[in-house]
């Protein structure tokens, strides 16, 4: 049942519906899951403990399972990988749809954060269908397909929700047995014979993965620049909806509005600008102008006087869209193919260490800036650390991408 190689563009079009539907089928699930926790502990701060921890779960599982998935990958084809943790996902979130009690539903969320590792197949995929000169916007239209899926999946849950807490559950796993169903049908295998790699689990922990990203001066310097992407990207998860509630009195509706506003932007910036840009700046100046961009936008909020002015700092904000994409683009330009799902692998969990360490460390920050005697003098303290940690980002991006492109220069020379 498995077809045989297939051309590019339908292949793309299928890693892009897939990547869509998955990542609706997650997001539907967020507006509900306090509340279902809630029905089982049957206390609001009990609820928002436990609900924190499950997120920690999520993120640890995608640390462990990210570079397995990606090794299984490189050993036998894209395609089983995907469709074993589409159908994987499916029944999962149809476990939680029936689950009798809390810890059925930790069984669940630590499932989810297994096949959800399949996300670094979906790039390695990408990276097998795409020449090198063309990632960053293969990359782009992924993270605007991902984009797409944030918008759409909470304001589906959050209509469903109002059936049922359960309900949710119901049609994310319908959403990921289509998937299923569709890539079943048409999509094909990407990674040819000869171009696999034996499974090693010395490569397949996260710290053997790791050690790939050490290959490479270049790697080594994109890998801290992507942890400190996804470390400030969880100040929006940590504290976006407190702050806001906080110092500008914002509804759940205000806020819900403004996230829709976020993701449609960075939808346009990785879908349409970023491989415009890249045709001007290249992936090492669309990277650096990302960074820089999304410092300035993490700033703005953290100092806006106003909700106006809050609201309207999501615009330069919304640059560091342009990052993501053209880091991955560069990252896989200095591997084998064989070897694309282990770099994804490591990348994940790159990010999975992020996102367990991130979310503590800003609602702490946040705790602390705000109350009758904070530690921390503005209310906004967590977006402007946040800031200064992208800064960090960009200034580290530039430097790397300098030294590489004057030893890339070097060595043209002597060729």
């Amino acid at each position: 049942m498995s077809p045989v190689l297939h051309p590019r563009k339908a292949a793309m079009a299928f890693i892009l519906v897939t990547a869509a539907l998955d990542i609706v089928a997650m997001g539907i699930v967020i507006p509900v899951l306090p509340s279902l926790i809630e029905q089982f502990v049957g206390a609001d701060a009990q609820a928002g403990t436990i609900n924190g921890a499950l997120v920690a779960l999520w993120a640890l599982m995608q640390f462990f399972c990210s570079p397995v998935i990606g090794s299984l990958s490189d050993r036998f084809g894209r395609r089983p990988v995907i469709l074993l943790s589409t159908l994987g996902l499916a029944a999962d979130y149809v476990l939680m749809a029936v689950a009798p009690n809390l810890w059925w539903l930790v069984v669940g969320r630590a499932v989810a954060g297994v096949t959800s590792s399949s996300f670094t197949t979906v790039f390695a995929y990408m990276a097998d269908v795409t020449p090198p000169e063309q990632r960053a916007r293969a990359y782009g239209l992924i993270g605007a397909a991902f984009s797409a899926g944030f918008i759409a999946g909470p304001l589906l849950g959050g209509l469903l929700g109002e059936l049922s807490p359960r309900a949710p559950f119901w049609a994310a796993g319908a959403l990921s047995g289509l998937a299923f169903l569709y890539g079943l049908v048409v999509l094909p295998e990407s990674l040819a014979p000869e171009s696999r790699m034996a499974f090693s689990w010395r490569r397949a922990n996260p710290f053997g993965a790791l050690r790939l990203l050490r290959s490479h001066p270049e790697l080594s310097g994109l890998s801290l620049v992507n942890f400190m992407l996804h470390f400030s990207h969880h100040v929006f998860s940590a504290v976006f909806v407190l702050y806001a509630a906080h110092r500008y009195g914002w509804s759940a509706w205000d806020v819900g509005l403004l996230l829709a506003m976020v993701g449609a932007l960075d939808m346009v910036m990785q879908g349409l600008v970023v491989s415009r840009l890249v045709k001007w700046l290249g992936d090492r100046g669309t990277m650096v102008a990302g960074l820089f961009g999304g410092a300035f936008g993490l700033a703005c909020m953290g100092l806006a006087p106003d909700g106006g002015w809050f609201a309207f700092a999501i615009v330069p904000n919304a640059l560091w869209g342009l990052a993501m994409p053209t880091i991955q683009s560069l990252m896989t330009q200095r591997v084998s193919p064989s070897e694309q799902g282990q770099l994804q692998g490591a990348n994940m969990s790159v990010a999975s260490v992020a996102g367990i360490l991130s979310p503590v460390f800003f609602g702490s920050v946040y705790s602390a800036s705000v109350g009758s005697a904070p530690l921390f003098p503005h209310p906004g303290a967590a977006f402007l650390i946040a800031a200064l940690v992208l800064l960090a980002g960009a200034l580290i991006g530039w430097v790397v991408a300098r030294r590489n492109g004057r030893a890339e220069e070097a060595g043209s020379v002597a060729a």
